[in-house]
């Protein structure tokens, strides 16, 4: 089987992938799983064996469609606070986009927010939230009810024509989950190193192949979703 077809049917399965961007853009690998199966023990890995940010995608479509703003958007905006705007993403060395960031969110259902069960209940119940079939005005609402802002989950806005106009982490796992068939966002964690760095891709794929994981990389998902566009 094909690394690409595995890391789908892995996906698929709730288990967690490793994905390699470029060699000429991050050089790093991200866990990532679906949200929609997310557990606490899957964050405990994450945390453990990967140390970077824990993050949630959202489409871009799904984004607006409910008012879930880019970050940068947000502080570009407000004109009470000029050194927001001053400090604007605009010289990211490996990217020429203002960033994937948006709001940070907790589920009011938690306490710190910060814990393994925390983020699991926001991850989950977040992706249950947005993917309901229900106006954007009745998924705002719900939202609003059921969700604080800021928190401790990040989120990351898609952009608008994934693996086109950015082609990040972001966007490649989303990419995943889409032709995966499950429900649209990931849920990733950059992998890092002992020496303060990321951790090498070498050792990323060793570990890999010692914890039974498919390790993909940025150009066999774009392959992939090239195809799989071209289908629908």
């Amino acid at each position: 089987m094909m690394s690409i077809e595995k890391a789908m049917e892995d996906i698929r399965n709730g288990k967690i992938v490793l994905v390699y961007d470029f060699d000429d853009r991050e050089k790093e690998t991200d866990m990532t799983i679906a949200s929609e199966f997310i557990t606490h023990e899957i964050l405990r890995t994450f945390r453990k064996d990967a140390g970077g940010l824990v993050c949630t995608t959202t489409p871009f479509d799904v984004a607006k469609r409910v008012g879930l703003p880019f970050m940068s958007d947000v502080y570009w905006d407000d004109e009470k606070y000029p050194v927001l705007r001053m400090m604007s993403p605009n010289d990211i060395p490996y990217d020429n986009t203002k960033s994937s960031f948006g709001v940070t969110i907790n589920h009011r259902n938690t306490y710190t927010g910060i814990t393994d069960n925390d983020r699991a209940l926001t991850i989950k119940e977040y992706v249950k939230t947005i993917f309901q079939d229900k106006s954007p005005e009745g998924i705002r609402e719900d939202l609003g009810k059921n969700f604080r802002a800021p928190g401790h989950v990040h989120l990351l806005n898609t952009s608008e024509v994934p693996l086109v106009n950015r082609k990040g982490h972001t966007e490649l796992t989303n990419a995943l989950m889409v032709m995966a068939g499950v429900k649209p966002s990931a849920t990733i964690c950059e992998m890092m190193g002992d020496d303060g760095n990321s951790e090498k891709k070498e050792n990323t794929m060793r570990y890999a192949k010692e914890h039974d994981l498919t390790f993909i990389t940025g150009d066999e998902i774009i392959k992939a979703w090239n195809e799989f566009k071209n289908r629908e």
